[in-house]
């Protein structure tokens, strides 16, 4: 029989860059029998499924029950995932998801698939769906849950530690970026609620532009127009013109990256990269700060729209990450090791809200 195993993460980027150290621990459990490892992605999520190290193949999957803007049941493409998942006979799978979310369809279709050995994290009761029913412990970072899901299933630890991780070599992008130190502004997010108004954004901008920084103002292509607005004549323009690889080698060759809780801030620590996290706390900060590199959090951690899982801002003004003056991002980037570039009369106010996450 096939050691080959899956991991399935039916979210966006973000989500399966930290599910990277368990998708390694995964691979290198199986490695000594042959075996190899596949993930099973959403659309959102299948370019940094592709960026993960140790991957054989990404399938791709626009799943009914997940994601925020999830599709119509289609059953003739359901049928077509089963049938692919059956040829592929593996050996086990573990579905991953995040707290709130049901593992529950995609374990139904990989029995029918024929996969005998499924683990999920599951507050459900599965019936006989799943063979491993995982239970998260209480205060885990989304890291190590699924570093805790991968250990219930059968799997070790990743020989190369619980850093977040991508394929090397990255893109080269030395001609789209400055020749000197730079600092990486990515104003957007996936969930608007996450991310820092554009004008305030625009400010942070202006901030680190008058300290001497250069710096790169990043996108995706339907992120234009804010970047353009957020740069104004301050900054290096780079929406739209990477695709993630790209991006990741972008954020690789920065000195630091500020940017609000969504995939960018895991791309930079999967590079490698500090992270200035705008935090809005709609999901709690201990669960999807950035992991495993130099970090500061800045935001109202106990705002009123705390746990709400909002997407839009509940609150007029979006007061959490709206108080946060453009002072404390300049003096949390340098706070990170990131020097003034030039004397300025820019504001730069001791961070209020800061605090150094792992």
């Amino acid at each position: 029989m096939s050691a080959d195993v899956l991991a399935v993460r039916l979210d966006s980027d973000g989500d399966v860059l930290l599910t990277g150290p368990a998708v390694r621990a995964m691979a290198a459990s199986v490695a000594p029998r042959g075996g190899r490892v596949d993930v099973l992605a959403a659309p959102a999520g299948s370019a940094a499924a592709r960026l993960l190290p140790d991957v054989r193949d990404v399938l791709v999957f626009d799943a009914p029950w997940s994601g925020y803007r999830p599709p119509p049941l289609d059953g003739p493409r359901v049928l077509d995932l089963v049938r692919t998942l059956a040829d592929r006979r593996y050996a086990s799978a573990v579905v991953f998801t995040s707290f709130h979310q049901s593992p529950l369809p995609a374990a139904m279709l990989l029995k029918l698939a024929g996969v005998e050995h499924v683990a999920a994290t599951s507050e459900d009761y599965p019936g006989s769906l799943l063979d491993v029913r995982h239970a998260r412990p209480d205060g885990l970072h989304e890291v190590e849950a699924a570093l805790d899901l991968a250990r219930a299933a059968g799997f070790g630890a990743p020989p190369d530690g619980d850093r977040l991780r991508v394929r090397r070599p990255l893109p080269d992008v030395a001609a789209l970026v400055p020749a000197g130190p730079y600092v990486v502004v990515h104003p957007g997010a996936s969930v608007p609620a996450r991310a820092p108004d554009p004008d305030h954004a625009r400010d942070v901008v202006a901030a680190l532009a008058a300290a001497g920084h250069a710096v790169v103002v990043t996108g995706g292509p339907g992120e234009t127009a804010l970047a353009s607005h957020v740069a104004a004549d301050r900054a290096l323009d780079l929406s739209g013109r990477t695709d993630l690889a790209g991006l990741a080698a972008v954020l690789d060759g920065a000195r630091c990256v500020v940017v609000g809780n969504t995939g960018p801030a895991h791309l930079a620590a999967a590079v490698g990269t500090p992270v200035v996290s705008l935090f809005a706390p709609v999901v709690p900060a201990e669960r999807w700060a950035p992991w495993g590199v130099p970090s500061v959090v800045l935001g109202d951690q106990h705002a009123a729209c705390r746990g709400t899982r909002a997407r839009q801002c509940p609150v007029p003004g979006h007061p959490c990450l709206g108080a946060v003056h453009p002072g404390e991002v300049l003096a949390a980037v340098e706070r990170l090791g990131v020097p003034r570039v030039a004397t300025t009369t820019a504001p730069a106010a001791a961070p209020r809200t800061a605090g150094v996450a792992r």
